[in-house]
């Protein structure tokens, strides 16, 4: 009876210690994967205004995506990461924001009735445009235009 009641202590000891390897090995690896999303350089996008649109836009060096959104909708939040991603992917684009229920005037000067309302601006002129949710590569080939 001992070596049995010993045996299955022996047993419940060594599952334990699989038990505790396995949790500590699993927050190894979260932290890994943690320090890798933050190792990745998010770019940051400027939300623009009537105030410095010409500057940030209209000046800029680099051609400009601009993106026409509002807070409350879902397509573009839908949008939002590989807006971000182009961002993030991108060196030779600026990418910029503007909310349309705060820069009413500006939003009705592109014509960004539907949002999301995606806007491509080369050395102060408007070159290509999308409306909706698009893909990446849909929106990196209006940029190439």
């Amino acid at each position: 009876m001992k070596k049995k009641i010993g045996v299955i202590l022996l047993i419940i000891v060594f599952l334990s210690l699989i038990i505790l390897a396995s949790i500590l090995l699993n927050q190894q690896e979260e932290e890994e994967i943690s320090k890798t999303e933050e190792d990745i350089k998010q770019v940051e996008i400027l939300e623009v205004t009537r105030e410095n649109f010409e500057e940030e836009v209209l000046k800029s060096e680099k051609p400009v995506l601009v993106d026409f959104y509002a807070d409350w909708c879902d397509p573009c939040k839908r949008l939002e990461p590989t807006i971000q991603k182009i961002a993030n992917e991108n060196e030779n684009v600026k990418v910029v924001r503007v909310n349309v229920d705060q820069e009413e005037e500006l939003a009705t000067e592109y014509e960004a009735f539907s949002i999301p309302t995606l806007v491509i601006i080369k050395d102060g002129t408007e070159t290509a445009r999308g409306v909706g949710v698009m893909r990446k590569s849909e929106i990196v080939n209006m940029l190439e235009q």
